[in-house]
């Protein structure tokens, strides 16, 4: 890695480190009714991996493993990685106040291979994830070496055209490409979990398209079972969204997707 990119990583994770205590106490993540049996997973993972008792799973920058934890209340045998030291603690913590037996590795994405060796029924990443990364190839390289023969890898992200938009400005303005290759830096106050909050987020990073994130897994030799793209979102953390009778989120005109999924699998 260039001492550039070790550079943004760094500054990433500090950022990182800092949100952690504040989602911990935002009704954003509600860690009280996590801790009571809630479930911080959402529709679209939950129909995507079905039962997942027995089978293990990988998941990749797991914060402080809600989602991990979720899946291993399900029975599912699970692993969550993270960059953030401070969200690994606190995972460590939940896993054990709550009796579950996951394991959690602090690590970068990039270098899972470097300290993880199992390989997996099911590799699972969410919400927010790759938009932290300047490559997918090695990205993509990792998650073919963490899956089992005829294992699952299956992500839910944001759509890479909400990623072109300002949302700085008082009104969100078009400003990134959608093929933008240099990184993008951005600091503000608060985090999308609690903007009133007094910590300054220092940020960088990178957008990604659809063909760049289906040809990295492709050539990474994982084969496209799916990509269905959505209109609306789980998460109201982009400006101006409306609340649809089902709790979802989604924009006024529904003139682009918010989110996107892929399914694929290792031959």
């Amino acid at each position: 890695m260039s001492k550039e990119f070790h550079n943004y990583f760094e500054t990433n994770k500090q950022t990182w480190n800092k949100k952690v205590g504040v989602h911990a106490k935002s009704d954003f993540y509600g860690v009280e009714g996590f801790k009571k049996g809630e479930t911080s997973l959402k529709s679209f993972e939950l129909e995507a991996l079905g039962d997942v008792s027995g089978k293990s799973l990988l998941h990749l920058q797991c914060h402080f493993g809600q989602d991990t934890l979720s899946w291993s209340r399900m029975g599912a045998l699970c692993t969550g990685v993270d960059i953030s030291e401070e969200a690994i603690k606190l995972a460590q913590e939940l896993n054990t106040e709550l009796q579950q037996d996951a394991r959690f590795v602090c690590c970068n994405v990039l270098d899972i291979s470097q300290h993880i060796n199992d390989q997996y029924d099911i590799v699972y990443t969410s919400y927010g994830v790759i938009g932290w990364l300047p490559d997918l190839t090695p990205w993509a390289q990792s998650i073919a070496e963490r899956l089992k023969s005829g294992g699952i890898f299956y992500m839910v992200e944001f759509h890479p055209i909400v990623w072109m938009f300002d949302y700085l400005k008082e009104q969100p303005e078009l400003t990134y490409g959608y093929h933008q290759k240099e990184v993008i830096y951005e600091e503000y106050e608060g985090t999308y979990a609690d903007t009133d909050a007094s910590m300054i987020s220092k940020e960088y990073g990178w957008n990604h398209g659809l063909g760049e994130v289906i040809s990295s897994l492709s050539k990474a030799g994982l084969t496209i079972e799916y990509l269905e793209e959505y209109d609306e979102s789980p998460y109201e953390i982009f400006p101006n969204l409306i609340e649809k009778e089902n709790g979802m989120f989604k924009t006024k005109d529904t003139l682009y997707p918010l989110l996107f999924a892929i399914k694929a699998v290792k031959g």
